[in-house]
């Protein structure tokens, strides 16, 4: 499915003021955990780490950093979830 059809799926905002690295990567990979493939999730993080700590933790997995946004010391980072990895192993 191309992006232009794709569904746009707000997923949940995860809250990682005053944590430091690498909490905010945890609490965002265990939302997306919860998430549909193509959800829309938000973290919000001062942790200025997170700049960088989020986008690598994305690329690595098949997501796409839609914006990165700073207000003060407030980082805003959205993520559009890509393909969810089959599951293995059932019998």
């Amino acid at each position: 499915m191309s992006d232009a059809h794709r569904p746009v799926i707000r997923g949940a905002v995860v809250d990682a003021r005053g944590l430091n690295c690498p909490l905010p990567v945890i609490r965002l990979a265990a939302a997306a955990k919860d998430a549909g493939a193509h959800a829309i999730l938000t973290v919000v993080a001062t942790d200025p780490a997170a700049r960088y700590d989020v986008p690598a933790w994305a690329r690595l997995r098949g997501h796409e950093v839609l914006a990165i946004d700073q207000d003060g010391d407030e980082l805003t980072i959205t993520v559009r979830l890509g393909e969810l990895p089959p599951v293995t192993g059932i019998s």
